[in-house]
């Protein structure tokens, strides 16, 4: 299980993609995911958002999932879900990639995350601090998020703060 993040990424920040799809985080932002070894993972969230992690809590909670799934495999416990191991399979093989921030807050947005993201070069996006990660929406999906959310917000933090 990862550690507890040092301090929690919070703040909402409206930012502009470049003609090259490069996209310049706050400082905070920045710093806040990107490891020691100044490695960061970009990671498909859902339709609409990317997601920024440092890499060495990423692939620690991707390795944990990873290695559990392995031994429901040898201990004979996945004979009828082949099917979704595949379809988990086709996730993993595509929903993250190592990137590097150029100053270390500037971020290219690859190929296919592109895609995901849905905005096009120049658009905006808006970049909201998660606590454990930073996350970047396509403007409309994060209206749509936060409506769904918001109303749920005092019992959600009445139960994680219990």
């Amino acid at each position: 299980m990862p550690d507890a993040p040092q301090s929690f990424l919070t703040g909402e920040f409206r930012r502009a993609l470049d003609d090259r799809f490069r996209l310049t985080l706050p400082t905070d932002f920045a710093t806040g995911v990107t490891d020691d070894a100044g490695e960061t993972i970009l990671a498909k969230e859902r339709y609409g958002c990317l997601s920024l992690w440092k890499a060495g809590d990423w692939r620690q909670r991707m390795n944990d999932g990873v290695s559990l799934i392995r031994e429901k495999i040898r201990a004979g416990r996945m004979e009828q879900r082949w099917t979704d191991v595949q379809r988990l399979g086709r996730l993993l093989s595509t929903r993250s990639v190592d990137v590097s921030l150029a100053n270390r807050s500037r971020l290219l947005i690859p190929e296919g995350f592109r895609e995901f993201l849905g905005v096009d070069k120049g658009g905006d996006v808006i970049v909201v601090g998660a606590v454990i990660c930073i996350e970047i929406w396509q403007p409309q999906a994060w209206m749509d998020q936060l409506k769904n959310d918001m109303p749920e917000f005092g019992e959600l933090f009445k139960q994680l703060s219990n």
